[in-house]
C-alpha cells in the first residue's frame, strides 16, 4: 500500500511579495486626484464655484452631501 497520503504540512507555502514604491506611487497619486474631484463635487459644487451650469451636479449628489455633513440649503 504505497498510496500518497495528503498532508497539508508539506504542501508549499505562498510568500506575499512587496511591490516597490515606485510602481505604487503613480496609482496612490492618481487615487488622490479622484478622492479630491469627488470631494470637490460633493462638497462644492454649487453656487459661485461651479463648473458645470445648472444644478444638475448638485442634486445627483444632494444626498451625499446630507450624509458627509455639508451644508447645502
Amino acid at each position: 500500500m504505497n498510496e500518497a497520503i495528503f498532508d497539508p504540512a508539506n504542501q508549499p507555502v505562498a510568500q506575499p511579495t512587496p511591490i516597490p514604491l515606485r510602481e505604487l506611487l503613480p496609482w496612490v497619486v492618481f487615487g488622490g486626484l479622484l478622492l479630491l474631484l469627488a470631494l470637490y463635487f460633493v462638497g462644492a459644487e454649487q453656487g459661485a464655484t461651479s463648473l458645470v451650469p445648472g444644478m444638475y451636479v448638485h442634486e445627483f449628489v444632494h444626498d451625499g452631501r446630507h450624509l458627509l455633513g455639508f451644508p447645502c440649503h
